[in-house]
């Protein structure tokens, strides 16, 4: 195996629970292009105010991006589409999501500032590619779309049922996702 298709504690431990579950015949790139076609009815359920369904799908959809990346590293199916895609898929779901929900709930600027890194970061990797450099998420990158998906999920608790206390510690979930952006980016080497 390859040192940048090493296993990461959560692969260890999907490998062991749920990846024996999993057909063979499923490759990583299909979870990820499950990820594409189910992003729009998250988005939908979320625009639609169905808070409730609307966390349970995201929940779902977002655990979608551990399993993709997990199958390829445990069954060794890192692809080039993978590692360029997957990322993609994240950066769709959480920019539709943030757009729809953290727009209205926390604040324009931590929305803008999501969307607009999370755009910068996607044409560095299209640039990085045309280049002919290797394209593929690091660990700030990682460590980001883990605070975002949390502090996603603390929101819409927050709006599904009523408790105004989590929104302040779910902007500051974001925040701190945006630290982990801009570092995820500065090493990239812009």
């Amino acid at each position: 195996m390859q040192e940048n298709n090493k296993l990461y504690f959560f692969d260890k431990i999907l490998a062991r629970t749920l990846i024996p579950f999993i057909p063979k015949s499923v490759k990583p790139n299909h979870v990820t292009v499950f990820r594409f076609l189910t992003t729009p009815l998250v988005a939908y359920l979320l625009w639609k105010e169905s808070y409730l369904i609307g966390l349970i799908s995201f929940i779902l959809v977002a655990f979608t991006d551990a399993l993709d990346g997990a199958l390829a590293r445990v069954r060794n199916q890192v692809t080039d589409w993978g590692k360029m895609y997957d990322p993609l898929a994240d950066k769709i779901l959480i920019g539709l999501v943030v757009y729809i929900i953290v727009l209205r709930y926390i604040d324009i600027y931590a929305a803008l500032i999501i969307i607009g890194l999370e755009m910068l970061i996607i044409a560095t990797a299209f640039i990085r590619k045309r280049r002919g450099e290797i394209v593929q998420a690091n660990v700030w990158g990682k460590i980001k779309m883990v605070l975002q998906v949390f502090g996603v999920v603390v929101l819409l608790l927050a709006i599904a049922f009523d408790i105004e206390s989590f929104l302040p510690f779910s902007a500051g979930v974001f925040y701190l996702a945006i630290a982990f952006g801009i570092v995820s980016l500065l090493s990239y080497g812009l």
